[in-house]
């Protein structure tokens, strides 16, 4: 079992090259059924921004584990009030075993794992979204029996999502291209924190050339154009990101047998085209069923599932 017990996991480059192959590899036994935990525990789930799949998935996960979950909805709790939130985390190490937090600001995250003396994992902030990209590494595992040597394109936005898929390749031994407008780079700090984590082994490329990014990939990845709290600028961001769009045209630049992620939701004739998503290539619907066995694993690891 990876050795995670008691920690936060507030960014992926909180973990070793070494625990995120034990991760892995326990997410995979778990969902062939070749290893069986019992976690009997509570996880709370603080989400200021809206979820589908990584608040289901905790909460099955959690349930699967034969532990319980509260749904801690900030607009039914005094968070909505404005109670500070290092008040609201000494209050909740009291009650919980492990909390989820989803949030904005990357500095709120940390800032309540400060004061909580309880494991906080990162269900997504504005800078990362850790477990997202855990379950990339699940799937492309699984398409390609391993992640290192291979290359990942990711093309779009330089939000959370490229941040952390950045450091998740850099963990994995794989080569990651980003590639981007100009001015919508990824976070120059976490650039430098893959390069570093990535030494001479692998490559971390930055581009505003899509097709250049997408030549002889395995992987091609894309998110939606707009976060969210970037709603209004939705309309603004189209002609800039539309180059980037994944459809056949781009795809047939890609090695042959490469696969196309996406973390979801999608917006269909946006970031990719129907075709693509329903295509033989895409493994979008495996990528979203990974969400919940890495999170068991994670949360076995971090509680201690026996």
């Amino acid at each position: 079992m990876a050795a995670l017990s008691g920690r936060d996991l507030l960014s992926l480059a909180d973990l070793s090259p070494k625990e995120v192959q034990e991760l892995l590899q326990m997410a995979i036994e778990l969902k062939s059924k070749k290893l069986k935990l019992q976690c009997n525990k509570v996880l709370g789930l603080l989400f200021s921004k809206a979820s589908t799949r990584t608040r289901v998935s905790f909460s099955v996960a959690m349930y699967q584990l034969g532990g319980q979950v509260i749904d801690l909805n900030p607009n039914v709790t005094q968070v909505s009030r404005g109670e500070p939130v290092e008040d609201t985390a000494r209050v909740l190490e009291r009650y919980l075993d492990i909390v989820a937090v989803r949030t904005f600001a990357q500095q709120e995250l940390e800032t309540f794992a400060h004061y909580a003396k309880i494991p906080v994992i990162n269900a997504l902030t504005d800078l990362e979204h850790p477990c997202q990209v855990l379950a990339d590494l699940l799937t492309i595992q699984e398409c390609f029996d391993t992640c290192a040597g291979l290359t990942l394109t990711y093309l779009g936005d330089g939000n959370n999502v490229a941040n952390s898929l950045m450091l998740g390749c850099a963990l994995v031994g794989m080569n990651v291209r980003v590639a981007t407008p100009i001015g919508y780079e990824p976070n120059a700090a976490i650039i430098d924190t893959a390069r570093l984590i990535a030494g001479n082994k692998t490559e971390v490329i930055l581009t505003n050339d899509p097709e250049a990014a997408t030549k002889g990939t395995n992987v091609l990845y894309t998110d939606v154009w707009a976060s969210m709290g970037q709603e209004s600028e939705a309309d603004n961001r189209m002609p800039i990101f539309q180059p980037y769009q994944i459809n056949e045209q781009l795809l047939n630049l890609a090695d042959p047998e490469a696969i196309v992620l996406h973390c979801l939701p999608a917006h269909r004739g946006e970031e990719l085209t129907h075709e693509v998503i329903e295509g033989p290539q895409s493994r979008v619907w495996d990528q979203a069923e990974n969400r919940m066995h890495i999170q068991k694993a994670l949360l076995a690891s971090i509680l201690g599932g026996e």
